[in-house]
């Protein structure tokens, strides 16, 4: 990578902290007026998602920013606390959390897998970037081979943090799965911490285990192979979650081959306006 380019990318990622520190708060407006929330399927089609879907995403949003609450990262077997008051919903659950993991040796990498009795579900929850490990994971743009798929390369960086995480992940999981057999598998997370939860339901997803996938303001994670596969639906449901002032959904630069996965549900108001649902 060239000195300017990585300058380019630091300068992008620096600024990113400021305008995505936690994950964007959805809530539904009614019909009326037009939605500022659509779903983008496929180039030049466009379409506002219902009230059931987005009610779905405000949900696992706060999920998601639960990641960056440090009583969620630390103290395992306890219930999910929010004590910044963003993730009520997840509050009134009764929630458990299996494995909770903080500051791993390279990458920093932060969240938890907790178990949801209120709403039959298993999720694992990544924090998005906070620290200066955080930012070289980021900036690991190379890519490399995975175990997904044959073909699968995906960011050295993304890849790499996820292995530092993946096997108390996958086992505490595994756990989850053999006590809650009929309980869906959701994988969530915002920025970087997007690119780790789309790595793990990946996994999951070539291990012929179904796992729901909801990101926020999520980098591109690899290039085409990877982010089609991830873009199937036949192992759980994909939702990519974007904001039109998020820097961070633009890198790794598409130039360097990296790609996105679709569909994508795409924020237009800005970040203090209420989000419709159609």
């Amino acid at each position: 990578m060239s000195s300017s380019f990585l300058r380019l990318a630091v300068v992008l990622l620096g600024a990113v902290h400021s305008v995505t520190a936690a994950p964007v708060e959805l809530t539904s407006r009614g019909t009326n007026p037009p939605s500022r929330y659509h779903t983008i399927a496929e180039p030049n089609r466009i379409t506002a998602v219902s009230t059931s879907v987005l009610d779905q995403l405000q949900f696992f949003s706060q999920y998601s920013a639960a990641a960056y609450c440090l009583g969620n990262n630390n103290t395992p077997n306890t219930k999910i606390t929010c004590p910044q008051g963003n993730c009520a919903r997840v509050e009134a659950a009764n929630t458990n959390t299996l494995t909770e993991f903080e500051n791993s040796i390279a990458s920093d990498i932060t969240g938890f897998v907790a178990t949801d009795t209120t709403n039959k579900l298993i999720v694992l929850s990544f924090r998005g970037s906070r620290s200066v490990r955080n930012w070289l994971t980021n900036l690991n743009f190379p890519v490399l081979a995975t175990t997904i798929c044959p073909t699968c390369v995906a960011s050295t960086g993304f890849w790499s943090s996820w292995l530092e995480a993946q096997k108390n992940v996958l086992a505490a999981i595994t756990k989850a799965r053999a006590q809650y057999p009929d309980y869906k598998i959701v994988a969530t997370g915002h920025s970087l911490g997007g690119a780790l939860a789309s790595l793990a339901a990946g996994v999951l997803r070539s291990q012929g285990v179904t796992v729901d996938l909801y990101t926020y303001g999520a980098p591109k994670v690899g290039l085409e192979a990877i982010s089609q596969y991830l873009g199937r639906t036949d192992k759980g449901a994909t939702y990519r979650v974007t904001h039109k002032a998020d820097p961070v959904p633009k890198l790794p630069p598409a130039v360097l081959g990296y790609r996105h996965i679709s569909p994508e549900y795409y924020v237009t108001s800005g970040n203090d306006v209420a989000v419709g649902a159609g």
